[in-house]
């Protein structure tokens, strides 16, 4: 499984400089966040050695069609229930799947979106469990944006000279900015309650 998996990233990279190489790019986008098992980034990181210059829109496109794809998941994942589900994915890590959901609700999308855990399980997880999709949209563009965004930043900035640290150390660059983003994103939501409850006690305060 792992050489087919190789064979096909291959076969991807490919592309990297030939005529169709931005509709390959939008097609393995899309149809990774369904059931596609490789994901784009390698593909995105070829292209935009090649085109440096387009590296961050490529990069918006990448999040563009990468999120359209989690919404038809989400939609399958309502239409048809758990058995769509079950038939790509092993007992045992829906449950894990799910159990996130219950615990960290979208929080749990936008970790997928933006790491290397498989976000097509997530998609479909969010349509099977009913969630709600504006939510689930915003987490995803979140993520995904973020996860592509730096790559394509980057490249943009360093080009063919970053190539190799961002192959080599992926994971270690996710987790740094995943543990940022997270720790971004949950002082904003302090922030906003912080000025939420204070706005509300100076309401109270005046029509007493």
């Amino acid at each position: 499984m792992l050489d087919l998996l190789h064979q096909l990233s291959a076969w991807l990279l490919a592309f990297a400089d030939s005529p169709w190489a931005v509709g390959i790019l939008m097609a393995t986008s899309f149809t990774e966040s369904i059931f596609f098992p490789i994901p784009p980034d390698p593909l995105l990181i070829g292209i935009s050695i090649q085109q440096q210059g387009s590296a961050l829109w490529l990069a918006a496109l990448v999040t563009l069609f990468s999120v359209a794809g989690a919404l038809v998941g989400h939609w399958l994942g309502g239409r048809f229930g758990s058995p769509i589900l079950h038939r790509f994915v092993s007992d045992k890590k829906v449950a894990v799947v799910e159990g996130m959901f219950h615990r960290y609700g979208m929080w749990a999308v936008l970790l997928a979106a933006f790491t290397p855990i498989p976000y097509k399980v997530f998609a479909i997880t969010a349509g099977v469990l009913k969630l709600e999709r504006r939510p689930f949209i915003i987490a995803s563009v979140i993520g995904r944006g973020a996860r592509f965004m730096i790559i394509g930043g980057l490249i943009f900035f360093y080009g063919e000279s970053i190539q190799v640290f961002i192959s080599d150390q992926f994971e270690l660059l996710t987790l740094v900015t995943s543990v940022a983003l997270v720790l971004g994103l949950a002082g904003l939501f302090v922030f906003v309650r912080i000025r939420k409850s204070r706005r509300t006690a100076t309401s109270q305060s005046l029509l007493k």
